[in-house]
């Protein structure tokens, strides 16, 4: 082979070089495959019954900057939620209305005890239908109130509240045979609102919600243990992160607006 010939065939070899490393380097980058969505996370909140109106809004609130955060409510007594909580039923956090079901389930360990903070109070109320002539507690002796309802002292906060109350005022024993038992604190103003008993204890937050009722007293601070409602994480959560998140915006003063706008009484530290 002369010299030329290998000269050409060098420049030929060089030419196909380049022309693939060109050809390479034109290559449009595959454009990285769309991020998938974050992962949604479902919160399920254990929470008194009398929180119903107040956490439904909040829950629309927190959404709007929390789209990821799907937030689940299981809505009962506190009673019937701590015992839920104690057979293993699913729940991220757990907002009482009575500090009582929140000690039993710390003292059997499944809250995360440092996460317990109590986070509103209410007001205990005497209610009847508007055109009742009730005006105080003395008035359910009156042959005229032939049903009284209270939730069940023994698993919902209020009843237990409404019960140390007309024992205070010495009217318990006088009202046995009156007074019919709720399910929750709820079911009490249902009563109350559809007729079915003359006059119901419940929280103020539930009075304001309700249609066709009045109060027709307050019950003295002094007649009942403080109402409180605390709040924990539970232990066995698989998202104790953004359940502390969610109980973090609670005490957030746009949440407290909302819990005020119900009825509810913020505790200041």
């Amino acid at each position: 082979m002369n010299k030329v010939s290998k000269i050409f065939i060098m420049l030929l070899m060089l030419v196909f070089s380049l022309t693939a490393v060109l050809g390479c380097g034109n290559e449009q980058p595959k454009e990285d495959s769309a991020q998938a969505p974050a992962e949604q996370v479902e919160l399920t909140i254990a929470a008194a019954a009398s929180l119903q109106d107040a956490a439904n809004e909040l829950k629309e609130l927190y959404n709007k900057e929390n789209p990821d955060v799907k937030i689940t409510y299981n809505f009962a007594s506190s009673g019937t939620l701590q015992k839920q909580i104690e057979e293993g039923a699913p729940a991220d956090l757990f907002i009482s209305a009575g500090k009582r079901q929140m000690d039993e389930l710390q003292e059997q360990g499944l809250i995360v005890d440092e996460s317990r903070k109590d986070l509103l109070g209410n007001t205990l109320v005497l209610i009847a239908p508007e055109n009742s002539n009730l005006d105080s507690f003395e008035g359910l002796k009156d042959d005229s109130i032939a049903k009284l309802s209270i939730g069940t002292p023994e698993t919902v906060p209020a009843g237990k509240y409404a019960q140390e109350c007309l024992t205070s005022l010495g009217l318990w024993e006088a009202l046995q045979d009156k007074i019919v038992m709720a399910k929750d604190v709820r079911q009490v103003l249902t009563y109350v609102e559809t007729g079915n008993v003359d006059a119901g204890l419940v929280y103020n937050s539930d009075a304001i919600m309700g249609k066709g009722i009045k109060v027709a007293a307050v019950a003295p601070k002094d007649s009942h243990k403080p109402i409180v409602y605390p709040m924990a994480l539970i232990k066995n959560s698989q998202h104790q992160k953004e359940a502390q998140a969610f109980a973090d915006f609670l005490f957030s003063e746009e949440a407290m607006k909302v819990f005020e706008k119900y009825g509810f009484e913020p505790i200041k530290d």
